[in-house]
């Protein structure tokens, strides 16, 4: 069996109110669709070395070769009959040959059947499955499709035909993925973006909600596709974007605390040395008075002296011959006493605080005459201490001055100096001094 090519035309034809499918044309007289011959109303429908064989509702093209070859049915040859010979010899010689009826019934061959057709045992004509047989020329990217006596060559989905090649669609093109596609031979894959989750649609995506697995140390934020992790105060984010580290907050600058700074697990805490407690902001130190809470080994019969960051205990004050006791702080040598001769005329003890390190200049204390005499003026200088030339003394008035700490002094450290007031009064030529003992507690600490 021959292939052949089919030519079937879907269009609508018009006629008064009927319409015909293409290959058919509506007959007024009959009342209905009859088929028309288009190997005789269409000009060269069939080209080449093709003959134009009408079907019903169309028509074939096939080799004029195969339309002119003649049919031959194929019948058995009946035997030659034998008679016996009358004259005796046994056998008879045959007869002229004569047309004789088979005494058995002899089945007709029907009439040949159209191309896509094979004659069947009843006398009718079966369709050719092409597609089944194989016998089809569908190109190898084609689909066979059997139809009544022929076949149709088609695309599976997902291709299309041009030029005769089933050719791949590419779906994304088209856009029928919402954010990733992948074209594949015949169909399309649609994937996400990562922190998407394909929908059941195969085709759209949604968000997907990270933090409902804690990815994060501490807290999470989810956002459109992705997440973010964030940190409690005190803490950073490591570089894997979900951990989260300890800040030290010590390490930012030396002047977070006054003291000392102690890093601590998502924060930092000051402490302070000896004799000093943390302040109300939590990063200065203020001294302890120890001499106020009691906190102290003096003993009754001493004096507890407080300075920062410590404290002292003063014993009872001693004067020393020829110097009597006046008061609790000071000693006087009488001027009728000839020991007194060139001594000071009185001894005031005096205690102060320093802080080591202090910035300079800095006035520190001061000095007066109480008791002015007439035509007398007043010299002030300090006497003895100032080896190191710590400090100076600055006159403010004719009965005053300043100590001055011209150097820092580092502690802790202990100081005795004398400040001399000489008082010169040329009238009477008089020329007398008084002391005052400081003595300075320089803290170890620079507060």
């Amino acid at each position: 069996m021959f292939a052949a090519l089919v030519f079937i035309l879907l269009c609508i034809q018009p006629g008064h109110g009927q319409t015909c499918t293409e290959g058919f044309a509506y007959d007024h007289r009959a009342r209905q669709c009859v088929d028309v011959d288009e190997c005789r109303t269409l000009p060269d429908v069939c080209r080449g070395d093709m003959r134009c064989v009408n079907q019903n509702g169309g028509y074939l093209c096939i080799p004029r070769s195969l339309y002119n070859q003649p049919y031959r049915p194929e019948t058995p040859a009946l035997p030659e009959p034998v008679y016996p010979d009358p004259s005796g010899g046994g056998a008879f010689l045959p007869s002229p040959p004569r047309s004789v009826e088979p005494s058995y019934p002899r089945v007709r061959t029907t009439a040949q059947c159209i191309l896509g057709y094979t004659p069947a045992e009843d006398g009718t004509c079966n369709d050719i499955d092409e597609c089944e047989t194989n016998s089809h020329h569908c190109n190898p990217t084609q689909v066979c499709i059997n139809t009544a006596g022929g076949y149709t060559c088609s695309c599976t989905e997902g291709f299309w035909l041009i030029g005769g090649q089933c050719q791949d669609i590419d779906e994304c093109r088209y856009g029928y993925c919402q954010q990733l596609c992948a074209n594949v031979p015949g169909s399309y894959s649609c994937s996400c973006n990562p922190g998407f989750i394909l929908n059941p649609d195969s085709r759209t995506c949604q968000d997907v909600d990270e933090c409902e697995d804690e990815p994060c140390s501490h807290g999470c934020f989810n956002t459109y596709g992705s997440f973010m992790c964030n940190c409690d105060e005190g803490f950073e984010l490591a570089a894997d974007g979900t951990s989260c580290i300890d800040l030290d907050e010590c390490s930012f600058s030396e002047f977070l605390c006054q003291h000392r700074c102690v890093n601590t697990p998502g924060s930092f805490s000051c402490i302070c040395p000896p004799g000093y407690y943390v302040y109300e902001d939590g990063r200065s130190c203020e001294d302890i008075n120890e001499c106020d809470t009691g906190n102290n080994t003096c003993t009754t019969a001493q004096v507890c002296f407080n300075f920062q960051g410590g404290y002292t205990c003063l014993d009872a004050l001693q004067c020393h011959s020829p110097y009597i006791e006046v008061s609790d702080n000071q000693c006087m040598c009488s001027a009728e006493n000839p020991a007194c001769r060139d001594k000071p005329f009185t001894i005031l003890y005096r205690h102060m605080d320093l802080s080591s390190g202090r910035s300079v200049p800095a006035d520190i204390f001061q000095m007066q005459a109480t008791t002015r005499y007439p035509g007398a003026f007043y010299i002030f200088q300090i006497k003895s201490g100032n080896e190191g030339r710590e400090f100076y003394m600055r006159q403010t008035s004719n009965v005053s001055a300043t100590l001055v700490l011209s150097r820092p002094i580092k502690g802790p450290r202990e100081l005795v100096l004398d400040l001399e007031m000489v008082t010169v009064n040329n009238v009477i030529n008089f020329r007398g001094s008084s002391i005052i003992r400081l003595t300075v507690f320089v803290s170890e600490h620079p507060f």
